[in-house]
């Protein structure tokens, strides 16, 4: 009487044809259900471990397909979630443990010397190949979670999230400049620029709106401390800074010199109470309620563009690395007109340098502009593939007041920025979009402006005949 056997379980071991046909589909089985291998012809115990990590893990990349087609922003801020980040980085670990010692109890079991002659070399070539590739993508995923939760540390701080100001959440960015000549001075920085950002929280369009530094007769809100310091603004008659340095950027010199008692709450978040100040500013001149701020270091963001490998921006003109007293004729480097593709030190020179006619007002359209490139670089896919590089220069770049919980929300808004397109305003005297004087602005047309831009009107429905 002849007994029948399973082919996987009790192979004839004395053929290495069904030996090696068995061997390839053990491999692939443990390719694509993890655990089944063992459960159907190893250790049952272990194949019912694999088999339920497994399914939990095809479940939970199910369930978070659908949630992302469904609430995409729920997903984001989990995405975005220290805690949640903590667990999928030790999830991910045990699936690239799990998968190696599946791996080697399923070579085990496939019995190689029982196999053909050329089999004994290629599936367990293959085997170890395949177990790098998923083991290793999985320790890799760990990597990017610790990085995301790394950056959202040194970015994001405590506290709930903040809803929109009339559908848009509003930014100051400041780009400062650290040297050891301003530390002997009594600063840590000063501001070098500063531009208002407001983002439509509905369909993810930027506007950015910058200001020149020697702007006068800042008026600070009745809801600010300084309003009651400079209840009439803040100018060359009430300011004395203004005398001295270029009068915006210097509304942060005085409250961190002068002033620091009036925001105690830059101390708790380890920031200069002159970015309070300048947030006070920038509410009084753009009418918009100012809810976060963006400290950008200049010395940072050339990291941030090198970690991204460059940026590509149209030059409009040569732009000459010299200041503006250098002539031409003694000027060294220049970037040329036309499309460029730099890297974070010509970036930051590009955007920096002051040789032109017009100064500074120049230098706010390049700002503009290298913003805009920027914007349109740091594409999903380009920030993932050189994610680790872009993870540890964020933190060096960046320091925001922004709540950890809102960036789901605002990567979701990133994402649609892509689409919704920027639109910059430089307020200079030489603007084609609106024209400002420094020393004499008029800060209703300004605030008048601003919102035609964010809130357009409606067009009138055409009546039917």
């Amino acid at each position: 009487m002849t007994t029948s056997t399973n082919p996987i379980r009790t192979p004839d071991t004395n053929s290495p044809r069904i030996m090696t046909n068995r061997g390839v589909w053990l491999v692939v089985l443990n390719v694509l259900f993890p655990g089944s291998v063992q459960a159907i012809a190893g250790n049952r115990r272990l194949g019912r471990i694999g088999l339920a990590s497994t399914l939990a893990a095809w479940a939970i990349v199910i369930i978070l397909l659908v949630l992302n087609g469904l609430a995409q922003t729920f997903v984001l801020t989990l995405a975005t979630n220290p805690f949640f980040l903590v667990l999928a980085q030790i999830a991910l670990v045990y699936y690239a443990i799990l998968w190696v010692v599946l791996t080697l109890d399923t070579l085990r079991l496939v019995r190689i010397v029982k196999t053909g002659p050329r089999a004994r070399y290629w599936i367990p070539g293959v085997a170890v190949v395949l177990v790098a590739v998923l083991s290793g993508g999985s320790v890799y995923a760990s990597t990017l979670a610790g990085g995301v939760s790394r950056l959202v540390g040194d970015l994001g701080v405590a506290g709930p999230a903040v809803a929109p100001v009339d559908g848009h959440y509003n930014f100051i960015v400041l780009g400062v400049d650290s040297d050891k000549q301003r530390v002997k001075d009594g600063l840590n920085m000063r501001p070098d620029s500063m531009q208002v950002v407001s983002v439509d929280a509905n369909t993810g369009k930027i506007f950015s709106f910058s200001f020149p530094r020697d702007l006068h007769n800042i008026p600070f809100p009745a809801s600010s401390p300084m309003h009651k310091i400079y209840p009439d603004g803040y100018t060359e008659s009430s300011a004395d800074y203004c005398d001295e340095w270029a009068c915006l950027n210097t509304v942060y010199v005085d409250a961190e010199l002068n002033h620091a008692d009036l925001y105690p709450q830059a101390k708790k978040l380890g920031v200069s109470p002159g970015v309070f100040a300048m947030m006070d500013a920038a509410e009084g001149i753009t009418g918009l309620k100012i809810q976060f701020y963006a400290i950008a270091d200049m010395q940072g963001l050339v990291s941030l563009i090198d970690a991204l490998g460059g940026v590509d921006i149209n030059v409009p003109y040569r732009v000459g690395l010299a200041n503006m007293d250098v002539p031409d004729s003694q000027v060294r480097y220049w970037i040329p007109a036309g499309q460029q593709h730099l890297d974070g030190w010509h970036a930051l020179m590009f955007a920096r340098s002051r040789h032109a006619a017009t100064g500074d007002y120049e230098r706010m359209k390049r700002q503009q502009l290298l913003m805009a490139a920027l914007q349109k670089q740091m594409n999903p896919m380009n920030v993932l593939a050189k994610f680790q590089e872009v993870s540890k220069s964020g933190g060096r770049v960046l320091k925001t007041n922004i709540p950890q919980p809102m960036f789901g929300t605002l990567a979701e808004i990133a994402m649609k920025a892509r689409k919704a397109g920027y639109t910059g305003v430089a307020f200079t005297p030489y603007s084609d979009q609106f024209k400002i004087y420094p020393h004499d602005p008029s800060f209703s047309k300004i605030k008048n402006y601003i919102r035609s831009l964010l809130y357009p009107p409606t067009p009138s429905p055409t009546p039917s005949n």
